[in-house]
């Protein structure tokens, strides 16, 4: 009992409740909702980013595919093994 009183004034009031501590004061950021704006914001630009890579796969795959038909057509490549 006399150790904590004689700790008491050293230290000053409050010690034992921790509110003396530097690292109690310090300002957090408060945290908010979530921004519907915000939200709507950067789901219309991954949706957008999503569906021009999907459209450049599909052209990619067009052109390979036209390509293919042409070649077929003017007989430089064959379906059918040869004997």
């Amino acid at each position: 009992m006399k150790a904590r009183a004689f700790i008491k004034r050293i230290k000053g009031p409050g010690f034992y409740s921790g509110s003396g501590m530097a690292g109690h004061k310090v300002a957090h950021a408060t945290l908010k909702g979530p921004s519907v704006v915000k939200e709507l914001i950067i789901g219309a630009v991954l949706g957008l980013a999503a569906g021009g890579l999907w459209k450049m796969h599909h052209w990619n795959e067009q052109r390979r595919t036209r390509a293919f038909y042409d070649l077929l057509e003017k007989g430089e490549i064959s379906v059918v093994a040869e004997e």
